[in-house]
């Protein structure tokens, strides 16, 4: 081989750098993938975040998330509310009139909690059926129940009225 030949193959061969346009493309594909992770890991704390509301009825029903924390809403079962001896623990039923769940909370109650009044807790259900709050809310004033539990009121009494006309 000449050295003239030598220095033409050396010009053709591949110099073993990544051209601009393939450099830009791997930017393009980490920028992406870097934007796909952080989507994915806010989803995912969003996600486990949410508390979702569910009717006794529901519960009843076994609709429920098993193992996760959710509210259940409705009213305060009249004569239901029994308070233990130590002062914070209170057992008591919501009913959205179709369903009853036995709930249990140990804290301190809304002023507003009442018997025959709306009321959302939320909490687990354990592994006898009882829904053991962590949190209860009640109605802030005279006129107000919580858009989910009329909701649930509202499907409870059409379901009632339905089986009564069946019957």
């Amino acid at each position: 081989m000449s050295a003239e030949q030598g220095t033409q193959g050396a010009a053709e061969a591949p110099s073993g750098g990544i051209k601009s346009r393939h450099k830009r493309f791997l930017w393009i594909i980490f920028g992406l993938a870097f934007f796909a992770a952080i989507v994915a890991l806010v989803l995912n704390a969003f996600g486990s975040s949410i508390t979702y509301f569910y009717s006794p009825t529901q519960v009843m029903n076994n609709e429920v998330p098993q193992g996760r924390a959710f509210r259940v809403g409705g009213m305060v079962e009249g004569g239901s509310v029994v308070r233990a001896g130590d002062g914070l623990t209170v057992h008591f039923k919501v009913t959205d009139t179709a369903e009853t769940v036995a709930v249990v909370y140990t804290g301190i109650l809304p002023d507003l909690f009442a018997e025959e009044k709306g009321v959302v807790a939320q909490g687990r259900l354990d592994d006898h059926g009882v829904f053991q709050a962590t949190q209860v809310l009640a109605k802030h004033d005279e006129n107000y129940v919580a858009p989910e539990v009329q909701a649930a009121l509202d499907e409870a009494h059409k379901t009632r009225a339905a089986q009564t006309l069946a019957q």
